[in-house]
């Protein structure tokens, strides 16, 4: 809805900017981050998306700034696993999409696990595009447990997806 801060997915979830403090959110951003160290790192930068259900948030989505003009990070996010195959993941997306665009920017970013092929096609679904891997991303230098698996694969590697804006 242009001019409007909510866009209504049906009559009970609401996408809208969180404005309460950070630690509201935390067990959001834990569904989306094994690192407690790179959490801290991050969780309160930028802007943050909510679908909220019922008066409970059941998604979250992360923007902030990168060092590239025109370009916005997807930085975080997750679903609450009741909701989660019922669209409020996508329309995060579309909403954060939508306002990037509307702020200026002409690029998306978002990083997940190449172990996490669900995200991967979750991401290139929505039109995002690999970009580049970090090999090594997720180790116990950067702040990772190890011996995390996600679908049977060691979390090891990043990849960067991209989407023109």
């Amino acid at each position: 809805m242009p001019g409007s801060d909510r866009t209504i997915l049906h009559p009970v979830v609401d996408i809208g900017w969180h404005t309460g403090p950070r630690a509201e959110l935390r067990h959001m951003f834990e569904l989306a981050e094994d690192s407690a160290e790179q959490l801290d790192s991050y969780v309160t930068l930028g802007r943050v998306l909510v679908a909220v259900d019922d008066g409970s948030v059941v998604g979250h989505l992360q923007l902030v700034g990168s060092e590239t003009a025109g370009e916005v990070e997807l930085k975080s996010m997750a679903v609450v696993e009741h909701q989660r195959h019922n669209g409020v993941g996508r329309a995060l997306v579309e909403r954060a999409v939508a306002e990037s665009r509307a702020g200026g920017a002409n690029t998306m970013l978002v990083s997940t696990a190449t172990a996490s092929t669900g995200n991967l096609r979750f991401y290139q679904r929505l039109g995002f595009r690999m970009l580049s891997i970090d090999r090594d991303a997720f180790t116990a230098d950067t702040g990772y447990p190890d011996g995390i698996t996600i679908e049977g694969i060691p979390l090891r590697d990043r990849v960067w997806l991209s989407m023109a804006l």
